[in-house]
């Protein structure tokens, strides 16, 4: 190959990777500097791993805690609750997995 098909494929390459940052750049300003998928009412508070293919994910909307299971195909609500405040451990459990684990432990002892 000569030397000027490889430079023409480099910078035809620099044009369009620079096109498309210009693009997220544009795009970045349009929204007024805020992330996409982070404006609006839900956030996702934490989650835990049940397996390599289910979740178990606590979200915000509002007021509003609830706790879904996520597997492959399918989404489903486990429980809803009024928004609270996760308290720090200080164990090697991360918080969510905690405070899940405490929810589990108070509705056996119901049942």
């Amino acid at each position: 190959m000569p030397a000027a098909a490889i430079l023409e494929m480099l910078l035809g390459l620099t044009l369009i990777i620079g096109i498309l940052f210009f693009g997220a750049y544009l795009l970045r300003k349009l929204n007024g500097g805020r992330s996409f998928g982070n404006s609006g009412p839900l956030r996702v508070v934490g989650g835990l791993m049940i397996s390599t293919r289910e979740r178990i994910v606590l979200i915000e909307v509002g007021d509003t805690w609830i706790i879904v299971g996520i597997a492959p195909g399918q989404i489903k609500t486990l429980h809803t609750l009024p928004k609270g405040e996760l308290a720090a451990s200080n164990s090697g459990e991360k918080p969510f997995g905690q405070w899940l684990k405490q929810i589990s432990e108070r509705k056996n002892e119901n049942n």
